[in-house]
């Protein structure tokens, strides 16, 4: 099972009748640790980040991008997709939000539970973690993230979580609860544009109560749009089968990007699903936290991307 996926066992780290964290090489990078419970497994690696390069079924599809001109390679000086799911800051600034993540972290296993941390930012006096917790059977995943203020002075930022998805699939997300006129007179969410975003272009299905937009390898045009929903989740139809992640957000003016608690981006290589917390003002020695939830589903077939269809397959999953 193992051989397919090209890992080396290593090092088992801990086990028990139910979560199994191992220490593997995963594609050239030898500090990579495999959390599984049978059914689903994770990679992270302890040589770049910190950065989850794996979620899908064990032995099964990998539902996360990857970038192969830099899987194994560490060290760069400047900042690499490489893909996987990551943890920034926003608002997005080319200097601050694309500090390098190329070096080493630390990994700390702490029974069913994996800490991965990243030594403080020479550029921005943030020290970044992504903390896992896989559930014993089943395929929920806890991902906690923290941003820590180990700068002198008080920092303001948002914690930004971006998954970057496998290519050829389509990515979904939700509205708050829609309304009735003139029942229902004022607006309940913002719908956000950047200055590439175009709304004709046919990637993009827009419901009453659903964004679809399909990530397609021939059209390389970036695309991005962002909204907000108390009950925020992306989701992601690779195949027949579909990823899913969830964050409580709070209240939209304390959110950055105009009011954003998802955002949804693609071109040619891949799609990104991504969650932003509030922006809040951290004072030295304090941090933020971000807690992501994640499933896996099988067997999902969408006959159309119409709301009874869309409907019928994913209220039963986001009602669970």
């Amino acid at each position: 099972m193992l051989r397919t996926l090209g890992l080396a066992i290593l090092l088992t780290m801990t086990s028990t009748a139910a979560v199994k964290i191992e220490k593997v090489n995963y594609k050239g990078w030898p500090n990579s640790y495999r959390v599984t419970n049978g059914e689903v497994e994770l990679i992270i690696t302890g040589d770049i980040g910190p950065r989850i390069m794996r979620y899908g079924f064990v032995g099964g599809q990998n539902f996360f991008k990857e970038f192969e001109e830099g899987l194994g390679k560490s060290g760069e000086a400047t900042w690499q997709p490489r893909g996987g799911h990551r943890i920034w800051v926003g608002p997005e600034d080319p200097v601050y939000t694309y500090a390098p993540d190329n070096g080493p972290v630390k990994i700390e296993v702490r029974g069913e539970v994996l800490e991965a941390t990243q030594p403080v930012e020479p550029l921005t006096g943030l020290q970044k973690q992504i903390i896992v917790r896989m559930a014993p059977t089943g395929t929920d995943v806890e991902v906690l993230h923290r941003i820590r203020n180990a700068h002198s002075m008080p920092l303001e930022f948002a914690p930004w979580a971006l998954t970057m998805m496998a290519p050829g699939g389509i990515g979904i997300s939700g509205f708050p609860p829609r309304g009735t006129h003139p029942e229902n007179l004022l607006p309940t969410n913002p719908l956000v544009m950047w200055a590439f975003t175009d709304l004709g272009d046919p990637r993009w299905t827009f419901t009453k109560k659903y964004l679809v937009l399909r990530q397609d390898p021939n059209r390389k045009e970036p695309q991005k749009v962002g909204l907000w929903n108390r009950r925020t989740w992306g989701a992601y139809l690779l195949g027949s089968e579909l990823f899913l992640k969830r964050y409580e957000a709070v209240d939209p003016s304390r959110h950055p990007d105009m009011g954003c608690s998802f955002e949804t981006f693609t071109n040619g290589d891949m799609l990104e699903l991504e969650t932003m917390g509030p922006v809040t003002r951290v004072v030295p020695g304090a941090a933020v936290e971000h807690i992501e939830r994640w499933s896996l589903h099988r067997n999902v077939k969408i006959p159309a991307f119409t709301d009874a269809e869309l409907d019928k397959v994913l209220l039963p999953i986001l009602n669970r």
